[in-house]
């Protein structure tokens, strides 16, 4: 049995200080995706910084 270790994590944007809430199973890469403009959803605020996460295997 192969075990994924997956990370919720809240996200707060240093342009005005907004929240965002998610989850991934590459936590790093994912932060570098929402910085670099590749999520619709925080393109407009970046840059991004990690506030809390936890890991979780599934």
């Amino acid at each position: 049995m192969i075990l994924i270790m997956y990370y919720v994590y809240l996200l707060q944007s240093l342009r005005n200080g907004s929240l965002y809430i998610g989850c991934a199973s590459d936590l790093k890469k994912r932060i570098l995706e929402h910085n670099q403009n590749k999520s619709y959803h925080t393109k407009k605020y970046t840059p991004w910084k990690i506030v809390y996460f936890e890991g979780y295997i599934s």
